[in-house]
């Protein structure tokens, strides 16, 4: 809301100007409140081949006629030399303050207002910005750009205003075909076009386009001219230079569907090059994928090997650990046959008194019992507590397991669980 209100308070709350001059800053031309360094408008004016229609005043008719106009011409002579030679001596006193540009828009709206008040609001459509701004939409849009100067001091301004300006048929002709700048040169914004543009007279109306790029005044017309030859000449000039603006039309559409062209292969290049990327992307991550997995083969390999060699280990020190088998005259021995997973046979004597983890470790110990395993007894079927457990923290001995002097064991293979 406050750069709102700021914006408003800058175009002296006209609404019009403020949309106007947001629209521009976004469009890329400057903001009449931040613009760019002084300099001359860029608009070509030394053209030979500028067209240009002037209107004398009319001679005066009859004796009466050229009586008044004997009379008053030494009253007329006198007094335009006077306020010309105070305005040339006030130069030197005070510099014009329509030198200084301070608010560009704040002058066009002024004018606007001004010129409603005095002539009502039929009108053509004035542009609502700066010059520089209307100069470079013309030059956007390719669009013929006429810029009227009001000299408000001037005796043919008021009847050209009322009668040729406001009438229907130039304000649809204007309105239909052209951009329309206007400004008094009373105003520094006017004063600034007026000396780019150098008129001799007033009523003064300019028309610009892009002509070999560069915004270049094509017509110039000046002095009270009616409706009808202001129609007239403003169609010629248009008529004249409009395969100019064809030509440039044809020029920018070329150039964009070259752009278009250039980016459409810079598109299709990208696309190409972001596919080989990927490819290439694609193809690292399966090697790096493989490479993995070969680490993975390869680690799974060694802890196997790591694995089997410290079941080996372990195997061969249980053996060594084992206690000497009783004789078989010993009354106090067991003799055990043992059935393996495998279905082989495995016969061995141990001592009442020894405990189950002797033959627990004693089937471990051999290379074809399974890495993890159960004893089973027959009769009665039960499953022997030969590891310690959180039943039988202490596994207990033979004699205490119910065992007899033969026994036939059963190996269960539980790696797999």
């Amino acid at each position: 809301m406050d750069q709102c209100r700021h914006t408003l308070e800058q175009h002296n709350w006209n609404i019009e100007a403020a949309v106007q001059d947001r629209l521009n800053e976004q469009e890329g031309v400057p903001s009449v409140f931040n613009p760019p360094p002084s300099r001359p408008l860029q608009v070509n004016t030394a053209d030979h081949r500028i067209y240009s229609y002037v209107v004398s005043r009319p001679q005066p008719r009859g004796l009466l006629g050229w009586g008044y106009y004997l009379i008053m011409l030494p009253f007329r002579f006198t007094y335009y030399t006077i306020l010309d030679i105070f305005r040339f001596a006030l130069r030197f006193i005070r510099p014009d303050p329509r030198s200084r540009v301070t608010d560009p828009v704040g002058d066009i709206v002024s004018f606007m207002h001004s010129f409603e008040e005095k002539y009502g609001r039929a009108h053509p459509v004035f542009y609502q910005g700066t010059y520089s701004q209307a100069l470079n939409d013309a030059k956007r849009e390719l669009r013929f750009l006429l810029v009227y100067l009001h000299g408000d001091d001037h005796q043919d301004s008021d009847e050209f205003c009322r009668t040729t300006l406001c009438a229907p048929e130039v304000i649809s002709l204007i309105n239909t075909r052209m951009l329309f700048w206007a400004c008094s040169t009373n105003k520094p914004e006017g004063y600034r076009v007026s000396q780019a543009l150098r008129e001799n007279t007033y009523p003064f109306l300019a028309m610009i386009m892009l002509k070999d790029r560069r915004m270049t005044v094509v017509g110039r017309l000046e002095g009270l001219i009616q409706p009808d030859d202001l129609i007239n000449q403003l169609t010629f000039i248009m008529d004249a230079n409009q395969t100019y603006l064809v030509s440039e039309r044809l020029e920018r559409e070329e150039r964009n569907q070259t752009q278009v062209l250039r980016q459409q292969q810079d598109e299709a290049y990208l696309a190409s090059l972001r596919a080989d990327q990927e490819k290439e992307r694609k193809k690292r991550e399966e090697r790096e994928r493989k490479r993995r997995k070969e680490e993975e083969v390869q680690q799974q390999k060694l802890a196997e090997e790591r694995r089997r060699r410290n079941l080996q280990e372990e195997k061969e020190r249980k053996l060594e650990c084992l206690p000497p088998e009783p004789s078989p005259d010993d009354p106090e021995s067991v003799k055990i046959i043992f059935k393996l997973p495998n279905d082989s046979r495995v016969e061995r004597r141990f001592h009442f008194s020894q405990s189950l983890t002797v033959i627990h470790d004693f089937l471990f110990s051999l290379k074809e019992s399974p890495e993890k395993f159960q004893i089973e007894a027959n009769f009665p079927r039960r499953v022997l507590p030969c590891t310690p457990s959180e039943e039988w923290p202490n596994p207990p001995t033979l004699q205490e397991a119910g065992l007899s002097h033969t026994e036939v064991l059963f190996v269960q293979d539980l790696t797999d669980e």
